[in-house]
């Protein structure tokens, strides 16, 4: 990448999820409820987790960390979506697009780390039980949401920059509603090939160490469930991690789909579609 490379875009334009007005005060609306749905859910959760004697487990502890990075992470995009539907403003400027993928790719990145961090917490749950709450420790728990939070800086931070040392000239129309990877890497008029290298490497890294952290911990699991003589506990075993895999499925899933297909040249409006999933609906359901 050349770093005396000139940026002479100062913002961009969004194009926003809809071409037909008509639909832009229902689609507020429901936005909006799913927003109020999602932040309700999450800081409820943080709200009634410390206060419950019951739920003072390092299960709960962790769903606390996922659902306070799952308001963040909604918010960093919902708001705008309302602002734009409500005022047809789609004009964001350069510094608060930065920002806004920073923000985004962090709590993307942290979720990714946490979900791994709880299925070993549930294989360490059902492996050991008797020793659960000496090895899940508070300390150990806090390093690992810690641990958690500076991977997805890191990535972050490395992703930002390799996509903003890009220059930008000219072109500043963002083909769906938020400053994501794929539109902002074909907007740059500068060469992506070394930008999109280093990306594509270390996003794949990220999906790649905490996939196998997954799959490793549900798989030992599945073992050790197995080894249960009573079909009774195998049921409640494997109930108490329906939820868990239920949101790794979504939250892998989709976000996953959306970067391998970002080449495809698939139509505008599946990527919007996509891209509505995975940044609001999402965090509702996790």
């Amino acid at each position: 990448m050349d770093n005396n490379n000139l940026t002479t875009v100062t913002e961009f334009i969004l194009m926003g999820f809809t071409d037909h007005p008509e639909w832009e005060i229902p689609l507020f609306m429901v936005f909006l409820c799913f927003y109020l749905v999602t932040i309700l859910g999450n800081l409820g959760m943080v709200i009634l987790i410390p206060m419950g004697v019951q739920l003072q487990t390092p299960m709960y502890f962790f769903l606390s960390h996922l659902s306070v990075m799952d308001a963040c992470y909604t918010s960093v995009i919902t708001p705008q979506i309302l602002a734009m539907l409500t005022t047809g403003k789609a004009i964001i400027s350069y510094d608060h697009c930065v920002a806004q993928f920073f923000f985004f790719t962090f709590c993307a990145s942290t979720e990714y780390f946490l979900l791994s961090v709880m299925s070993y917490d549930r294989y360490v749950a059902i492996s050991n039980p008797l020793l659960y709450t000496v090895t899940m420790s508070p300390k150990k728990c806090w390093n690992l949401v810690l641990g958690a939070c500076i991977c997805g800086l890191s990535g972050s931070i490395q992703r930002t920059t390799c996509t903003f040392s890009l220059s930008f000239c000219e072109d500043n129309k963002i083909n769906i509603f938020f400053c994501d990877l794929p539109p902002l890497l074909k907007l740059a008029c500068s060469g992506t090939t070394n930008a999109e290298i280093i990306i594509v490497l270390c996003g794949n890294f990220i999906i790649l160490v905490n996939a196998l952290v997954i799959l490793i911990s549900y798989l030992l699991i599945i073992k050790t469930v197995m080894r249960l003589k009573s079909s009774g506990g195998r049921d409640k075993t494997f109930s108490t991690c329906a939820s868990h895999l239920t949101a790794v499925a979504l939250f892998f899933g989709t976000l996953t789909f959306m970067y391998i297909r970002s080449g495809s040249g698939d139509s505008l409006e599946e990527d919007r579609v996509v891209s509505v999933f995975y940044t609001v609906i999402i965090p509702m359901t996790l």
